[in-house]
């Protein structure tokens, strides 16, 4: 069977990449990386086009330029596997010419690995992306038990105060140890939290993420959040430098992108 052809949606004539609006170019990806999951039902691809329309972070990371060629990707708490579709639809959009000057080359050829707990977005993310090359690998597993393959970049939003604190730091600890087993110069983590400090944007998200639990068909669990300086020192225990960007943009919500880089030289 045919997998999904990301170039369907775009013209029949490239345009050219210095006269592409960047929102024009957005909207045209969106679409692009949310077509593939019409074939696992409505509920899958009404979820991603709202995802990736509604949630500043999927953006960010392709004007950020974050996740480089062919690097080796782990998205832990992967869901039905967006992110690996959104970096696939923008490597065919670039090829197309459909691509902004102002923003990074896309992510080619990228070997993404997806870990996930709920079946049924595991089963949703294989069913629909089972046609892209380098074709993406989904485990499901729990976190706080998975292997973790060496990887260049691993990916992180919104999972960890699913576990407690001690399970978050062993979780981080492992990821650690994956990204400088995968030797990269430019080894990463992309970890989005919410900040427990801002208390009112923190308890919207809150009751958003119980609430879209609740929509996917999932048991709400009970969260353990943590303040942004407490989650900066946390990671900066564990080697990294640690850059904040605010990722609430269009949202009552108090998420921030934590992009964290090994530091050379920390011991274990």
């Amino acid at each position: 069977m045919n997998g999904p052809d990301f170039t369907r949606l775009a013209p029949a004539a490239a345009t050219a990449t210095a006269a592409v609006d960047e929102d024009s170019a957005w909207h045209h990806l969106r679409d692009a990386a949310a077509e593939p999951y019409r074939s696992a039902g409505r509920f899958a691809w009404h979820f991603a086009r709202g995802k990736l329309g509604r949630d500043p972070v999927f953006r960010a990371l392709v004007e950020r330029g974050d996740l480089s060629q062919q690097a080796r990707v782990l998205d832990i708490g992967c869901g039905q596997g967006l992110l690996a579709s959104l970096l696939a639809a923008a490597s065919a959009q670039q090829a197309g010419g459909r691509w902004p000057m102002s923003w990074p080359m896309a992510p080619g050829a990228v070997h993404y690995t997806g870990i996930e707990l709920m079946p049924r977005d595991i089963a949703r993310a294989q069913s629909s992306l089972r046609g892209l090359q380098p074709l993406p690998q989904f485990a499901c597993a729990d976190m706080r038990e998975a292997a973790l393959p060496p990887c260049d970049a691993v990916v992180i939003l919104d999972v960890l105060h699913y576990v407690d604190h001690a399970s978050q730091e062993n979780v981080l600890g492992r990821v650690r140890e994956a990204l400088r087993a995968g030797g990269s110069a430019r080894a990463r983590l992309l970890l989005r939290v919410g900040d427990a400090a801002d208390r009112r944007g923190y308890a919207v998200s809150q009751w958003v993420d119980r609430w879209v639990t609740r929509v996917r068909g999932h048991g709400v669990a009970p969260t353990w959040g943590r303040r942004l300086d407490d989650w900066i020192a946390l990671l900066v225990r564990l080697g990294f430098a640690v850059q904040t960007l605010p990722m609430s943009r269009g949202t009552p919500f108090a998420n921030v992108l934590l992009v964290a880089e090994l530091r050379d030289g920390v011991a274990s």
